[in-house]
């Protein structure tokens, strides 16, 4: 399985990798959780008449609450499954929720869209023709989920994990596109 992509050579030396963390994800929930849960025992703190909770006892509650929950969703099988995308020269390489990876030359993409979806962040890769698809590792799940778009069926994989951010493969995208244009 492919869920580690130096197990699979980089198709050119200037690839960049930018892959799901569940450290990052498990942060990124527990900061959320923790600001979520003090936020909301001020806000019933002030409507209630009520004795109040010291500010550390609150503080504890909410990081315990978000250490249990972030880290029952890192652990969980969905989020456990690796997705990556390497961008270099040689072009695209994509392996979604622990799908065998796939490379796309540059030539062989007919369109890229990184956009929200509700909370999610996610890339469409759509190639001119599946024929010309090349796979990157042996027998394995599959290729990543595919899903029909406007430009025709496309590579669809979950960004909101990946590292560095959405942002910046959207800035390498933008910047190999250009060279390739």
């Amino acid at each position: 399985m492919s869920t580690v992509p130096k197990q699979v050579e980089a198709p050119a030396a200037d690839a960049v990798l930018f892959r799901s963390s569940p450290l990052r994800t498990f942060l990124a929930l527990f900061v959320v959780l923790t600001l979520t849960y003090v936020g909301a025992a001020i806000v019933v703190d002030a409507i209630s008449a009520g004795p109040r909770d010291p500010w550390w006892s609150t503080l504890t509650q909410g990081a315990v609450i978000a250490v249990l929950v972030a880290g029952g969703y890192t652990a969980c099988a969905r989020a456990a499954l690796t997705t990556w995308v390497r961008v270099s020269a040689g072009g695209l390489e994509l392996a979604a929720q622990g799908s065998d990876p796939v490379l796309l030359a540059w030539d062989d993409i007919a369109a890229i869209a990184v956009h929200r979806t509700g909370l999610r962040t996610v890339i469409d890769v759509t190639p001119v023709d599946l024929d010309r698809v090349h796979p990157v590792a042996g027998e394995g799940p599959g290729w990543p989920t595919m899903r029909d778009t406007p430009a025709g069926a496309a590579f669809t994989a979950d960004l909101t994990q990946v590292w560095p951010g959405p942002r910046a493969l959207r800035r390498e995208l933008d910047k190999r596109l250009a060279v390739h244009a």
